[in-house]
C-alpha cells in the first residue's frame, strides 16, 4: 500500500491513486474519440462540396444517424452496466470495438462515385450510424464511466478532466489546422479526403489502444489496493432510466452535453466555410485553427485556478458569460478578419475552464444517484455524456444544415451571395451567443455543489450501518 501513500490525498481527505502517466494514457483516450468526433463535425462540408451532394439530403441523413446514435447511448449504457467483469469490464469494450471503428473512418469517405442521390445518401447513414451509433458509443460510454471507477478523489476526478479536456482541442486544434491544408496537398478531391481518413483511423486505434491497455493495469492496481467497492446489484434498464430521468441533477448534465456538443458541431464546420465564403480562401483555416490553439493553450494554463477560484458552477458561468460576450463583439465587424481570430482566442480562453468539467459533472451526478437511490448507476448515468454528445452534434449538423438551406447555399459558386453570406454570420456568430444563454439560464437550478459533501457523509452512514 506504500506506493499509494506517496501520492498522499487529496484536500477531502481521499487517498490518490493516480500518477502521471495514468493522466496521459486517460488523454490519450479521450484524443482518440476526439478525433472521431472532429472528423464527423467536417463531414457536412465533406459530402456537399467535394462529393456533390445536395445540402438538403445530407442533413436528413447525419439528422436519422444521429437520431438512432442517440438513442442508443442509453441502452448501450445499460449494456455495459449489466456485463461482467468488475471495474475491468469498462476498458474491454473499448478493446472490442476499437478495430471495426477504425475500418469505419475509412468508409466514411468511400462513398460510391456514379451512384443516385438516393443511394449516395444511404450509404452515407448506415456508415454514420455505424460509426457513432455502435461503436463510438460502445467506447465513449465505458470510458466517460472511468473517470468514475479509476478515483474517488474529486481532485483526481478534476484533474482527468482538464486532461480530457486537453485530448479533446489537441484533436480539435489538429482537425482545424491540418484537415483542409493536408486534403488539398493531396489534391483536394475525394481520395484526398479518404487518405486522410486512413491516416486518423491509424491514429484513434493506436491512443485507444495505450489507453485501454493502461486502464486494465491501473484498474487491476485499484482493486488490489481495496479502494473500490464491491460489483453493484444490475437494474433492469427501465428501472435505470427513470431513477435518471427523475434526478435534476444528471438531466443538468445531459442538457449541458446536449448545448454544448450543438456549439461545438456547429463550430468544427464553422471555420471552413467562414474561411472559404467570407475571407475568401479555405487555408485560411490553418491560420485561424493556429491562433486558436493560443487561445486554446492560455485557456488551459488558466483553467485549474479558475475552477479552484470560482469553483464548478462559476467556471461554467464564466465560459458562458464570457463567450457571449466575444460573440456580440464579433458581431460588430463580422467580415473582419483580425476581429474573427480575436474574438475566437477570447472564446477559446473562457471555454476551456468548463470544458474541463465534464468528468466532474458526472462523477457528482453518480455521487447523487448513490445518495438518492443507494444505486451509482455509472455507466447508464455516462449516457448523458453520450447521449447528451450524439443528440447535440445532430441537432447541430440540422441547424447547420438549416443555415445553408436558407442561405440557398451553393457550393459551385466562386464567390458567396449575400444570403449565403448572412447564412454562415448567422450560425457562426449568432446562434452561439442564444445558445449560451440557455445553458446559463439552465444551470441556476445546479445546486449540487454545495450539498454533496453532506450526501456523502450520508452515504457513508447508511454503508456502516448496513455493514453493522
Amino acid at each position: 500500500m506504500g506506493k499509494h501513500k506517496e501520492l498522499g490525498v487529496d484536500k477531502n481527505g481521499v487517498q490518490k491513486v493516480l500518477r502521471g502517466y495514468d493522466y496521459f494514457a486517460d488523454m490519450l483516450g479521450q484524443f482518440g474519440l476526439a478525433l472521431i468526433g472532429n472528423l464527423v463535425g467536417q463531414l457536412t462540408y465533406f459530402y456537399t462540396d467535394k462529393v456533390g451532394l445536395a445540402v438538403g439530403g445530407v442533413g436528413i441523413a447525419m439528422g436519422i444517424a444521429k437520431v438512432i446514435d442517440a438513442v442508443t447511448d442509453i441502452w448501450f449504457g445499460n449494456v455495459v452496466e449489466q456485463s461482467k467483469g468488475g471495474n475491468e469490464k469498462y476498458y474491454k469494450w473499448m478493446k472490442r470495438m476499437m478495430i471495426p471503428a477504425a475500418i469505419t473512418i475509412i468508409l466514411l469517405f468511400t462513398v460510391p462515385k456514379d451512384i443516385s442521390q438516393v443511394a449516395s445518401f444511404a450509404y452515407v447513414t448506415i456508415t454514420n450510424i455505424l460509426l457513432t451509433a455502435v461503436f463510438y458509443t460502445l467506447i465513449s460510454t465505458p470510458f466517460a464511466a472511468t473517470i468514475v471507477v479509476r478515483t474517488k478523489s474529486l481532485d483526481e476526478r478534476s484533474n482527468l478532466g482538464i486532461f480530457r479536456a486537453i485530448g479533446s482541442y489537441i484533436s480539435g486544434i489538429i482537425m482545424a489546422i491540418a484537415i483542409i491544408p493536408i486534403t488539398n496537398a493531396l489534391g483536394g478531391t475525394q481520395n484526398a479526403w479518404i487518405k486522410f481518413g486512413f491516416i486518423i483511423a491509424l491514429a484513434v486505434l493506436l491512443s485507444l489502444l495505450i489507453c485501454s491497455i493502461n486502464g486494465n493495469k491501473a484498474v487491476m492496481k485499484v482493486a488490489e489496493y481495496k479502494t473500490e467497492e464491491k460489483e453493484e446489484e444490475k437494474v433492469p434498464f427501465k428501472e435505470a432510466a427513470k431513477m435518471l430521468f427523475a434526478s435534476k441533477y444528471w438531466v443538468i448534465v445531459l442538457l449541458f452535453n446536449i448545448i454544448t456538443s450543438v456549439t461545438n458541431a456547429i463550430s468544427a464546420s464553422a471555420n471552413t466555410y467562414y474561411c472559404k465564403w467570407i475571407f475568401g480562401n479555405d487555408n485560411l483555416v490553418a491560420l485561424v485553427g493556429g491562433f486558436g490553439l493560443l487561445g486554446t493553450v492560455i485557456g488551459f494554463g488558466i483553467s485549474k485556478p479558475i475552477i479552484e477560484k470560482l469553483g464548478v458552477k462559476g467556471a461554467i458561468d464564466f465560459g458562458l458569460l464570457g463567450t457571449v460576450g466575444a460573440m456580440i463583439i464579433r458581431c460588430l465587424a463580422p467580415g473582419n478578419i483580425v476581429m474573427y481570430v480575436a474574438t475566437g482566442i477570447v472564446s477559446s480562453v473562457m471555454m476551456m475552464p468548463l470544458m474541463c468539467l465534464y468528468g466532474v459533472l458526472l462523477g457528482m451526478a453518480v455521487d447523487y444517484n448513490e445518495y438518492k437511490y443507494d444505486k451509482k448507476l455509472v455507466a447508464i448515468s455516462s449516457g448523458a455524456i453520450g447521449f447528451g454528445s450524439k443528440v447535440g452534434s445532430g441537432i447541430g449538423s440540422v441547424i447547420l444544415s438549416i443555415f445553408l438551406v436558407l442561405g440557398a447555399y451553393d457550393a459551385s459558386l466562386q464567390v458567396a451571395t449575400t444570403s449565403m453570406r448572412y447564412s454562415i454570420y448567422g450560425f457562426a456568430n449568432i446562434f452561439p451567443i442564444f445558445i449560451n444563454l440557455l445553458m446559463y439560464l439552465i444551470f441556476r437550478g445546479f445546486d449540487l455543489e454545495d450539498k454533496l459533501p453532506q450526501m456523502k457523509e450520508e452515504v457513508e452512514k447508511r454503508r456502516m450501518n448496513s455493514e453493522a
